[in-house]
């Protein structure tokens, strides 16, 4: 009996384990799915924007801008534009050095903004301290004009550019869309409209004259120029030969 009554014990089925009760399912209200659906359209809308920029800005790291916003308007009102696009071994490379020295000596130093160039701006109560890398994204990808809008756009755009451009694609496409006169785009249409002469042959003089002329080539001439353009030239001239020697055009002659 003993016997049996341990075998019985031993065959004895243990209990089930009790089962966990089944987690509820939380039902939305449709206030609460509306607003679940506008984070997904706005997340995958951000997405879908930000890749377009990326790809956008990846493109004209190896293609050439075939125009620009500001070129199409401009085209529209005079009907007809000067621009011939030139690659960075055929400017003269003291127009590229007297470029950077006139719009922004720290070129080389920075990662698209100048911030100790903003902050003096914003110290002084003016504007400006756009750096040659936010002129570019300007001029490529954006509009004209002053906007809070646009500023606020071309501050998140430029670090990308400089993250995905070299320092000499920037200065390269930068010299090849500047204004240099009304309807006179790029280097080399410049230097054949002021000078007689191509890009590659630009002397430092006829290059600081060019540099001198920008950001407002419309009230400026570089063939026949002011006072305050003579002045702006000489200090460029300086300015470029001072930058040739510290290294701060290595960046972008390398």
């Amino acid at each position: 009996m003993a016997q049996t009554s341990t075998a019985n014990k031993r065959t004895a089925k243990k209990p089930a384990p009790k089962k966990k009760p089944a987690k509820k399912t939380e039902k939305l209200g449709p206030i609460s799915r509306l607003r679940r659906f506008i984070r997904r359209v706005f997340l995958w809308g951000f997405l879908a924007i930000f890749g377009f920029i990326f790809l956008w800005t990846l493109l004209y790291a190896v293609i050439n801008p075939p125009t620009t916003p500001y070129m199409r308007s401009e085209a529209h009102r005079l009907v007809n534009i000067k621009h011939d696009w030139v690659p960075m071994e055929d400017i003269a490379p003291v127009m590229a050095r007297s470029a950077v020295a006139a719009e922004d000596a720290n070129f080389c130093l920075h990662w698209g903004l100048d911030v100790n160039a903003i902050r003096d701006a914003v110290d002084a109560g003016r504007g400006g301290a756009s750096t040659i890398s936010q002129q570019v994204v300007k001029n490529v990808f954006l509009w004209h004009g002053r906007s809070w809008s646009r500023k606020a756009i071309e501050a998140v755009w430029t670090p990308l550019t400089e993250a995905v451009w070299s320092k000499r694609r920037i200065v390269e496409i930068y010299l090849n869309v500047a204004e240099f006169d009304e309807g006179v785009f790029g280097v080399q249409a410049a230097a054949r409209h002021y000078f007689g002469v191509d890009a590659a042959n630009l002397t430092s003089l006829q290059s600081a004259r060019l540099a001198a002329i920008l950001p407002a080539p419309k009230n400026r001439s570089a063939s026949n120029p002011s006072s305050f353009t003579r002045s702006r030239t000489a200090s460029i001239i300086s300015g470029a030969a001072t930058i040739a020697a510290d290294g701060r055009a290595d960046c972008f002659e390398r």
